[in-house]
């Protein structure tokens, strides 16, 4: 904005314009953005002077909010990454799996209850 202005005075020097339509060339070749800002403040800027200074001003308190965001937005990852760091040096060791020893089969019965006066076997009956 600042070279804007600057860039602006020197092309305005040689022209003919002045007072309002001064105001409305500068407005024309600005940002919109800070265009749209400075018209709906408050008190809007009335002489081309005010329009140079606000309109730099307002263009500077940009990029220092952008600054600061950029800033707090490194603070906010190394956090996260020192946070991170942090939790992977609390988490418990991983368990160790030993297999306990064989123990013998247990017997299972498989079917219906034993029926009375019957002996059961584990003998299969193959027919051919």
């Amino acid at each position: 904005m600042e070279e804007f202005v600057q860039e602006f005075k020197r092309t305005a020097r040689g022209s003919r314009y002045e007072g309002r339509l001064l105001v409305e060339e500068f407005k024309r070749g600005m940002n919109g953005t800070i265009r749209r800002k400075l018209i709906e403040a408050k008190n809007q800027p009335s002489s081309i002077e005010q329009w140079y200074r606000r309109a730099t001003a307002l263009n500077r308190n940009w990029r220092e909010s952008r600054q600061e965001e950029e800033r707090l937005k490194g603070k906010k990852e190394q956090m996260r990454g020192a946070s991170r760091q942090k939790q992977q040096q609390i988490l418990p060791q991983p368990l160790v799996w030993q297999r306990r020893p064989e123990e013998p089969p247990q017997q299972v019965t498989i079917g219906s209850a034993p029926i009375e006066g019957v002996e059961r076997t584990n003998t299969v009956i193959m027919r051919g």
